[in-house]
């Protein structure tokens, strides 16, 4: 069946007999991964919650001036010699085009394409059919060349999008699929990615969900803001990720089966374990497409945030990017190794993580601010144009601190996520069932409320209440 496939194939430089000398190779490649694989793996241990959120501190533009500079030094590639041209083997791709479709429509879900390499091919060869067909969707309605001369500059056409195995035309919305390709049963489930190619050109912004599998506000989020938009008045492409991890959501779990949080091994490695497979596998063929990424969580079991933006304040880029963000506070944190925005942030793409909500929760008013505040993203980045009505800018706070309940017992809060606390204001109280002895916890600095408990049984120990402060930053 390979060699039928191969001698039917458009590859005609390689010859067959090299594929076949090439297949013992393979096959012992397999095997040794396959031993790898059934190595018995230590289990992550659960997010813990600090009572202080160390970030670096933030930097002045000189020092990361000088920072950027000693990087790009140190990470100069090797000069080496090139293979020449007449040695390449060219291996033509053909691309199948995505079909257009209303993503308000119910429609099966797609077969994913078979992965054939470790990389996501940018550019690929169309087919005689197909490149005819994109010509005349890119050249519609485009003016002759005496009006070119004659009228204002105009948006640039977009291009095709080549993203999973399938070429995105401009001004067309779709529902691919991808799938981590991790052949065990129930994990090799396909997840849908939707994407929608403006018209024309600009930048392409990509919106994720549920990497935590029990994070249900961001996968409304993402499902709301992307059937919100029309290709024909988009410029730029987006694209969406409601779901990231399927089985963790299946089962109500906010980690892999493995017991692992995806969200600590981006970008992965090829040949790793679970968690890095699949977090490799959507870093390589979704977000490396990405120039722009907002990665959308709640907060952990029984917890709840203030609609807040997470981001590396440090990063003049990203400080930036922050301001397109309307009514959303935003909390400066340089972010830890493995995170998605860590990995998006360090390839180039400009990253936040947004945070709204609670897990395991459907919450409207923090769904509307979700996206809300993407909406005027879009609008800021030039992909958009509506009539946009911008509200006060959000303080950012560069330092928070959790507050920690004394005693165990049952947790009544008197404070409303977002208020304004003082140091030692009474936030709530823990009442003991047994002895019926009460507790206050109080606020230990002045600043807000971006994030707290749902009232609960809580131990000693317990940290009950997130408080932002305010810091003066000089230049500001």
């Amino acid at each position: 069946m390979l060699f039928q496939r191969l001698k039917h194939s458009t590859i005609r430089r390689v010859p067959v007999w090299l594929f076949a000398a090439t297949l013992p190779m393979y096959a012992s490649a397999d095997y040794d991964n396959a031993s790898s694989f059934l190595m018995v793996a230590q289990l992550a241990e659960d997010e813990s919650v600090e009572d202080v959120v160390r970030s670096e501190p933030r930097r002045s533009p000189a020092d990361e001036h000088q920072t950027a500079g000693d990087a790009q030094e140190s990470s100069a590639p090797e000069t080496g010699p090139s293979t020449p041209e007449s040695e390449q083997v060219v291996v033509p791709i053909t691309r199948k085009i995505a079909p257009n479709i209303d993503l308000k429509e119910v429609a099966p879900l797609p077969e994913p394409e078979p992965e054939s390499g470790s990389e996501a091919a940018p550019d690929a060869e169309l087919s005689e059919d197909e490149v005819l067909s994109a010509q005349d969707l890119s050249q519609a309605g485009a003016p002759s060349a005496e009006q070119q001369a004659d009228a204002p500059a105009e948006p640039v056409l977009a291009k095709s999008l080549s993203l999973l195995g399938k070429e995105v035309l401009p001004g067309t919305s779709t529902r691919l699929a991808w799938s981590p390709q991790v052949q065990i049963a129930g994990l090799s489930q396909t997840t849908p990615v939707l994407a929608v190619n403006g018209v024309n050109a600009g930048p392409t912004l990509c919106l994720t969900g549920a990497v935590h599998g029990d994070e249900l506000n961001g996968i409304e989020i993402v499902r709301r803001a992307m059937y919100d938009l029309d290709p024909e008045k988009l410029s730029g492409r987006v694209i969406g990720v409601p779901i990231v991890n399927m089985t963790g959501f299946q089962q109500g779990s906010r980690y892999l089966p493995d017991r692992r949080d995806l969200n600590r091994y981006f970008p992965g490695r090829q040949n790793g374990n679970l968690a890095d497979r699949v977090a490799y596998s959507l870093f390589e063929n979704v977000i490396r497409h990405c120039d722009m990424l907002v990665d959308i969580h709640t907060g952990s079991l029984k917890r709840t945030n203030l609609p807040q933006l997470r981001a590396d304040m440090n990063n003049p880029e990203v400080a930036e990017f922050t301001r397109g963000f309307d009514r959303m506070a935003v909390v400066h944190s340089s972010g830890s190794p493995g995170m998605l925005r860590t990995a998006a942030v360090e390839a180039g793409i400009r990253a936040v993580t947004m945070e709204a909500g609670e897990s395991l929760r459907i919450q409207e008013h923090q769904i509307e601010a979700g996206v809300n505040s993407l909406n005027s993203l879009m609008e800021k980045q030039g992909m958009i144009s509506r009539m946009f009505v911008w509200g006060d800018p959000e303080p950012v706070y560069y330092n928070s601190t959790w507050v920690r309940a004394e005693h165990g017992g049952i947790l009544f809060s008197e404070i409303d996520l977002g208020d304004t606390v003082s140091t030692g204001e009474v936030l709530g109280y823990v009442a003991d069932p047994i002895t019926n002895a009460q507790y206050p916890v109080r606020s230990s600095s002045d600043g807000r409320i971006i994030g707290m408990a749902v009232d609960q049984v809580v131990m000693a120990g317990f940290a009950a209440y997130h408080i932002g402060t305010e810091a003066e930053v000089p230049g500001e």
